[in-house]
């Protein structure tokens, strides 16, 4: 189920948000009625759930930059060794941070008014491609688990000036480089903590590359949209699967992209 959290910027209730994919991983959300989270440490992107170079800069003048006779260090080695001392403690540090990665499970969505063209061509296609929208009071509605999901905007940052809030291990994966600007993604983070501090080092049991959480799909998929240079026969089959097979009384459109110019 939707859950408020204090580290989650949620969007508006009336925001309108996009899922694009391909056509196995549609009939997949539609056959299952239920919405795949995959693991972050899958989700193909080496920062996520990473510290900026800042926080980690902090962490070890934190170590360092204090009185000799307030810092631990002093019991272990000179103070000329310290800086490297103080580096091996946070390199471990984020080595865990990292671990936990496997812990968090996240749905990935994009925020916009309007379809997105390069949203096509990043996480669909433009021949044989799906995108489903909806809105995000409808998208809280859906959410039928019994687990806690958490939603928010994505924060993007650049990695070596910003210093990430460390209040709560979910800032980390509610901030993305710069790059990765044009996602505009909100995401829905749930977790499947380990019981014992031995499991964070251990492979997960619980999923190999991420799990699916139960949705109330009339409520989550208000218009099915077809990828804009789809064959005739494709739309056709998009709508015989979606309203004849699964029954979903939702529009059925070809892409706003597929418009021709006015002299044509």
């Amino acid at each position: 189920m939707y859950k408020e959290h204090p580290a989650f910027n949620p969007p508006t209730d009336d925001a309108v948000l996009w899922r694009y994919m391909d056509f196995t991983k549609f009939v997949s959300l539609l056959e299952s009625r239920a919405l795949f989270f995959v693991r972050a440490d899958k989700l193909g992107d080496p920062f996520e759930g990473a510290p900026a170079i800042k926080n980690k800069e902090l962490h070890i003048e934190a170590y360092v930059s204090g009185p000799p006779e307030e810092n631990f260090l002093q019991y272990f080695a000179p103070r000329d060794q310290w800086p490297r001392i103080a580096e091996e403690h946070v390199q471990q540090r984020m080595v865990n941070w990292r671990n936990q990665r496997k812990f968090i499970l996240v749905s990935c969505w994009h925020e916009s008014s309007h379809e997105s063209a390069a949203m096509w061509k990043l996480y669909a296609r433009e021949t044989d491609g799906v995108t489903i929208k909806t809105d995000f009071s409808s998208f809280k509605k859906s959410l039928k688990s019994n687990e806690d999901i958490f939603v928010g905007q994505v924060k993007y940052v650049g990695y070596e000036e910003t210093l990430i809030p460390e209040y709560n291990l979910f800032n980390f994966y509610l901030h993305k480089r710069q790059d990765f600007k044009h996602e505009q993604e909100v995401r829905a983070i749930t977790t499947t903590w380990p019981k014992t501090v031995d499991e964070v080092n251990q492979p997960p049991d619980i999923c190999d590359v991420g799990r699916n959480y139960e949705i109330d799909l009339p409520f989550l998929i208000k218009e099915v949209i077809v990828a804009p240079y789809a064959d005739d026969w494709f739309l056709d089959l998009i709508r015989s699967v979606t309203v004849h097979r699964y029954g979903l009384e939702v529009p059925v459109v070809r892409s706003d992209l597929a418009q021709k110019p006015i002299w044509e």
